[in-house]
């Protein structure tokens, strides 16, 4: 016993109980909530000067030496690298915000950066992070209602010059500015292309039917939608036909040569007569599969693997043109646009998996390179956009402002229905957020009306990027909105600073947009106050360059 004693003495008693191990990092309470906070506004300032029609461009250097020169918040955020976790959260809700709706990435970002800033005083009250959720999902429900109710208008599909306004809102803060006009014309063509009702429901797959295809040289005029499709191929045979008007068009899936083995194949071969035959047999399977083919009296055979010679001569004798190793996404366009089926063995094909609506197929050389087109389809269902401009990076930054407009397009035949740009929507659900706070009893209409003063901070914005006097112009436009019911559409036009009436200027986005927005931020910063704790765990020092089973007490082997 006693000598128990001595020994638990000696021990020192019971020390510190380390239970993380050594090499985790744990911050939590107050110093994460600011941290996130801080990251998240930091995120929210790279984007800042990318909003609105006199927005800044930002060059990024990729570690591969490329240069992207944008001023779309997604593909900004795409080549930054962050660290913080909070961080990384910003750029993915860019992301999202890109894939569902298309446009508005950089609002999304600056609003849920403020949407942030605001909870911090709240923090500091020491009031309760899920106070401040509360009061701020309550708004995001409230801010929803009232866009639909209050602030959205009904618009007519019909209309194309209604429809070109809120396209043209979207380009207008783009590269693209210049030639919003064609740039409308080839968005509102394309969408319309593409779009397939199948019984009474609506699909429109921008991502996989629209094809742009970027050609380097001559100008930016030159671009337009085909009435069909284009793909980068020649013809596989030179003295095949070049030109045919109203092919009849067949689409494979299958090998017009002879099956090879999977791996190596070994014939054992007795006689040479042998040898001849297995060549015979080869030959008569490609002419079997010809003559099923030709039997059809295709003129134009499109393939997406491989034509041998003897194939190829086959059909030249017949005066068949083949086109051969079409990538698979455009053997689908080509299907769409001329009403084609594609076959997967030739000895399937019937009369109506021949494809009868194209008008043309030519092939024709633009720069270095020949280009196979089919056009002047009837009532394709696919189209390719054809942009031509001065150079490889213009290019790229157009593409990418097209994909904008191609997607406001869409969300307009999918939901049709408005609300005006330029601050204007976001200054109204401010002012009726702020009104709906007083009826809110206890701590909560605090959040609730920081969330209406973080919504101001998009024609805060507008009003900075273009030089105009913030304070007052703000000042100005919320008494507008707090005066009467017919100034809704009040707004910050982008160019000039002015206080305007958007409805006369034309500046409209779809609802879609703007209520993807709203959610997609306000959920982030609600996400993003929840945590209180952050365990990151970092690797032991040197272990990186060993693999598992090295270290133990041998030497490391000379490199």
């Amino acid at each position: 016993l006693i000598h128990f004693y001595k020994r638990s003495k000696m021990m020192g008693g019971p020390g510190p109980i380390m239970v993380l191990s050594q090499n985790t990092k744990r911050d939590s309470g107050k110093k994460v909530q600011m941290g996130n906070i801080s990251a998240g506004k930091t995120i929210g300032d790279v984007v800042r000067t990318c909003l609105g029609p006199r927005a800044m461009l930002k060059m990024l250097m990729d570690p591969m030496g490329g240069i992207v020169m944008t001023n779309d918040g997604n593909a900004i955020l795409r080549e930054i690298t962050v660290q913080h976790p909070a961080a990384k959260t910003m750029i993915e809700i860019a992301r999202t915000q890109d894939e569902e709706v298309g446009d508005g990435t950089t609002s999304v970002i600056v609003l849920a950066a403020e949407m942030l800033g605001v909870s911090q005083q709240f923090l500091e009250e020491k009031m309760h992070p899920t106070i401040i959720i509360k009061a701020y999902r309550q708004a995001l429900e409230d801010a929803a209602e009232l866009l639909r109710e209050k602030v959205s208008t009904p618009i007519d599909l019909e209309d194309q010059e209604q429809m070109r306004k809120v396209i043209q809102s979207c380009i207008g803060t783009k590269f693209i500015a210049k030639w919003s006009d064609l740039a409308c014309n080839i968005a509102m063509q394309a969408v319309k292309t593409v779009s397939v009702d199948e019984s009474g429901r609506k699909e429109i797959d921008i991502k996989r039917y629209a094809k742009v295809e970027k050609i380097p040289g001559g100008s930016i005029e030159d671009s337009r939608v085909l009435r069909g499709v284009m793909f980068n191929k020649d013809v596989t045979h030179p003295k095949m036909k070049r030109r045919i008007e109203k092919p009849r068009i067949l689409l494979l899936d299958c090998n017009l040569e002879y099956k090879k083995g999977e791996s190596q194949t070994n014939i054992e071969i007795m006689k040479e007569e042998d040898f001849s035959k297995i060549l015979e047999q080869e030959e008569n399977y490609i002419r079997k599969i010809c003559d099923e083919i030709i039997a059809f009296k295709p003129d134009l055979v499109i393939t997406e693997k491989g034509v041998s010679d003897l194939a190829q001569h086959f059909f030249n004798k017949a005066g068949i043109t083949a086109v051969r190793r079409l990538r698979k996404s455009d053997n689908l366009r080509v299907a769409r646009a001329c009403g084609a089926t594609i076959v997967n063995r030739t000895d399937e094909i019937s009369e109506e998996d021949i494809g009868t609506k194209a008008g043309l197929f030519e092939v024709r050389k633009i720069g270095d390179e020949y280009f196979t087109f089919i056009e002047e389809c009837e009532d394709p269902k696919a189209c390719t956009i054809l942009l031509r401009g001065a150079s490889k990076d213009i290019l790229n930054e157009v593409e990418r402002n097209l994909q904008d407009a191609l997607n406001v397009a869409r969300n307009l035949y999918m939901e049709p229905a408005l609300v005006p740009g330029g601050g204007a929507t976001e200054m109204e659900v401010a002012h009726l957020l702020t009104q709906k706070a007083k009826s809110i009893s206890g701590v909560t209409q605090w959040p609730y009306k920081a969330v209406a003063s973080a919504l101001e901070i998009i024609p805060r914005t507008l009003a900075q990027n273009c030089g105009a006097n913030t304070i007052r112009s703000l000042t100005a436009l919320r008494a507008k909105h707090a005066h009467e019911e017919s100034h809704v559409n009040w707004g910050i036009n982008g160019e000039t600073g002015e206080l305007e009436d958007m409805s006369k200027l034309g500046i409209w986005e779809p609802l879609s947009v703007k209520l993807q927005v709203y959610k997609t931020s306000i959920e982030t910063a609600i996400l993003l106050l929840r945590i209180d704790d952050i365990v990151s765990g970092s690797k032991k020092r040197g272990d990186e360059a060993q693999g598992p089973a090295v270290d133990h007490g041998a030497p490391m082997p000379e490199a």
